[in-house]
């Protein structure tokens, strides 16, 4: 597949080489490109001959990592793929109408997953796919869900859900390096099915470098789709006893857990979170998977090197229902060295997708409002949110009201925050 450049950077090796906006990218050392994984693979020489169709440009680079300034219509240089399935538990099927566009498409692209980090089903690759995968040794994230063939093509709604399960096992062999996902569906694929699939992908390690096990979550738009309990407290620990039993023995032979319950799963089970070494790389932490020791043990560190003044102020924090015990606890922590800085931390209850979702990165500007204006005046110098709350590139929220707008509305300026405990800490002390 021939693809066009749209434009090429200024004074890069392509453009001193003499390639024009326009032209069309045919292959590169003789080798076609299809797609981004192809452009970066083959860009890796130092002396590139690219066949634009009509001619050959040689371009040549410094390093072997320098980009060479071709740009295209997309990011991966052809239309993203989407998911072939109708999972039980896709979140997306759970959403609301009205919504921007982009929100209710679904992806399940190998190639986000190495470019992106992204998860896929394996339910749209064919043996050549997984073929290319080995040649490139792209390290991929799997969602797998059980390793059950039958349960699996059930809970996707994908009747060759399970012939693809042979693809972990033949990526193993080819020495791709992977991560597992398993959303936990209570009465679906846990107990009995959970000990089979963590005994199946943990046996594939080191290929399968780590494994997080993440609880179902329901929006109250569910009307329609396959019935699913909820974890509670017996439950979620049922599933954490399950997980440990082999995270602990992997630590014993291994030196690694290998596979870890999600936070969520801890704080529904009633069960302190582990400690920061607990997560060892923390290979899961985009997962929901130690983020609360990350943020916990990162702050009481920093902290603790902070000699700490007598300044005063007055500080919100507005965040999801399962985030603001942590958040007070660190508040907490705080007035030890800054006795004079007061932090208020609200619990956002999330009505927009309904009370069971409790992450802060699915909380509205609506819900948001809603929750504080009851206390305008006494919100003090600013609002602190995380910054997940917001569309990744803009300064906007899930149901598109405006930064600036949520802060017009409650007469103080609502600050994003990052997820590094010094971020955090910077937005609590700011003068």
């Amino acid at each position: 597949m021939a693809v066009v450049i749209t434009s090429v950077t200024p004074r890069s090796p392509a453009a001193k080489a003499g390639v024009k906006p326009g032209e069309t990218l045919v292959a590169i050392n003789g080798h076609p490109i299809n797609d981004a994984l192809d452009y970066g693979f083959y860009c890796y020489e130092r002396t590139l001959a690219l066949d634009l169709g009509t001619r050959t440009v040689k371009v040549r680079k410094r390093d072997d990592y320098d980009d060479i300034g071709l740009n295209f219509e997309t990011y991966l240089m052809d239309k993203k793929l989407s998911c072939r399935n109708k999972c039980i538990f896709c979140f997306i099927d759970q959403l609301p109408p009205g919504m921007r566009e982009t929100l209710y498409f679904k992806d399940d692209d190998s190639r986000l997953s190495f470019l992106q980090g992204s998860y896929i089903t394996l339910t749209n690759m064919t043996d050549s796919d997984i073929d290319r995968i080995i040649k490139m040794k792209l390290n991929v994230n799997v969602s797998v869900h059980t390793t059950d063939p039958e349960l699996r093509k059930k809970m996707l709604c994908n009747r060759f859900a399970g012939d693809v399960l042979r693809y972990i096992n033949r990526m193993a062999d080819g020495g791709i390096t992977m991560n597992c996902q398993i959303v936990l569906c209570r009465g679906w694929n846990d107990g009995e099915h959970l000990r089979r699939t963590l005994s199946d992908l943990t046996a594939l390690y080191p290929a399968v470098q780590s494994i997080a096990v993440v609880p179902f979550g329901a929006t109250k738009y569910r009307d329609g789709l396959p019935r699913i309990e909820l974890h509670d407290e017996h439950s979620a620990a049922e599933a954490i006893d399950i997980i440990e039993s082999f995270g602990n023995r992997l630590f014993i032979e291994c030196g690694e857990r290998v596979v870890y319950p999600a936070d969520e799963l801890f704080i529904t089970a009633r069960r302190p979170i582990p400690p920061g070494e607990y997560y060892g790389s923390y290979d899961q932490y985009e997962n929901g998977v130690g983020m609360w020791a990350y943020l916990r043990d990162g702050f009481e560190e920093i902290l603790e090197e902070n000699d700490g003044d007598s300044r005063e102020d007055a500080v919100t924090c507005a965040t999801g229902v399962l985030a603001a015990p942590l958040i007070r606890e660190l508040a907490d922590m705080l007035s030890a060295k800054f006795p004079n800085i007061s932090v208020t931390v609200y619990a956002v209850r999330n009505a927009f997708f309904g009370e069971t979702v409790t992450v802060a990165g699915l909380t509205t500007a609506s819900d948001l409002i809603a929750a504080l204006t009851p206390h305008i005046g006494s919100l003090g110098s600013r609002v602190l949110i995380p910054k997940a709350m917001l569309k990744a590139d803009e300064d906007i929220f899930l149901d598109d009201i405006t930064l600036s707008e949520v802060s017009e509305k409650l007469g103080v300026p609502v600050i994003p925050v990052g997820e590094e405990p010094e971020d955090l800490l910077s937005a609590f002390i700011k003068k």
